[in-house]
């Protein structure tokens, strides 16, 4: 149901563009015809995903933007120098933090990381973007990546559970409030969709990835194309009366009651506990 110009005339920001999700989803929408703006905190990662991007759609426009959204200044800033390039009408909110620690040894520092740039990090970008249309009196939409655990929980991920339902609150929200000016807004809420990045901080060994894919329903994760075409949808005028929405798209995992919830009957608590502080970004609980 999509061609090459199902964007066409779309100009979309994928925040934590630079790699992961955000990188496939770039991909995705410039390969359909949109024009793309992605920004990350690593200047040289943005420039390799450019490079990718343009390899695979050389005809499109990629601008790319260094900054951390956890800065509002920051992120207003990116918006005045990236409309000198763009009149950007769309925005996936999908930078992120994640890490495993019990909760009860979990910092103050360690917790407002992760809601600073998921929760913070969403608003900030989200208002900005807003402003910046209602000013111009142009419609635009709004796509948010959320998590399947907004409303079960998730065992040993408290940030980031607390944060993705402030997300979710956000979506709603906005959607309800800004839909007068033409702005949509709606999320996506993720199963388990593999990338290096989130691995590295969510799958300490092999025994653990398998025990994980073995209890899925449909004994697999997602592909990343899976994702990018339900992000090109929402974001494309094929979805134009869809709005304050998320999309669960996860093979029929929440069915199993929460998405890590299986992690505490796994082991003992004190094996877990040393498992996490031995994976990367398991300092962070600690320091």
């Amino acid at each position: 149901m999509f061609t090459t110009d199902t964007l066409k005339n779309h100009s979309v920001l994928i925040t934590g563009g630079g790699s992961g999700l955000g990188l496939a989803m770039a991909k995705h929408l410039a390969a359909h015809g949109a024009a793309i703006a992605i920004c990350g905190r690593e200047q040289s990662k943005l420039d390799l995903a450019k490079a990718e991007i343009l390899a695979q759609s050389p005809k499109t426009t990629v601008v790319t933007h260094s900054v951390d959204v956890r800065d509002y200044a920051a992120v207003s800033s990116m918006f005045e120098v990236l409309s000198k390039d763009l009149k950007l009408n769309g925005l996936i909110n999908n930078a992120a933090g994640n890490f495993y620690c019990p909760s009860e040894d979990l910092t103050p520092n360690g917790f407002k990381t992760v809601i600073d740039i998921v929760l913070h990090g969403t608003f900030n970008c989200s208002q900005c973007f807003g402003r910046q249309l209602i000013a111009e009196n142009r419609p635009g939409t709004i796509l948010n990546i959320e998590t399947t655990y907004a409303d079960t929980g998730a065992a040993f991920l408290l940030p980031s559970a607390c944060a993705k339902a402030g997300v979710h609150a956000l979506t709603t929200t906005l959607a309800l409030e800004w839909a007068e000016y033409g702005i949509r807004v709606n999320s996506i809420a993720p199963g388990p969709f593999p990338t290096p990045g989130a691995w590295s901080r969510l799958m300490p060994d092999p025994n653990f990835e398998t025990t994980y894919r073995n209890r899925h329903p449909m004994k697999r994760f997602g592909e990343q194309t899976e994702l990018a075409n339900l992000a090109l949808f929402l974001m494309s005028d094929l979805s134009s009366y869809i709005n304050g929405e998320c999309v669960t798209i996860d093979g029929g995992e929440r069915l199993l009651g929460g998405q890590f919830n299986f992690v505490t009957s796994m082991m003992p608590r004190a094996e877990l506990k040393a498992m996490f502080g031995k994976m990367k970004g398991g300092r962070q609980g600690k320091s």
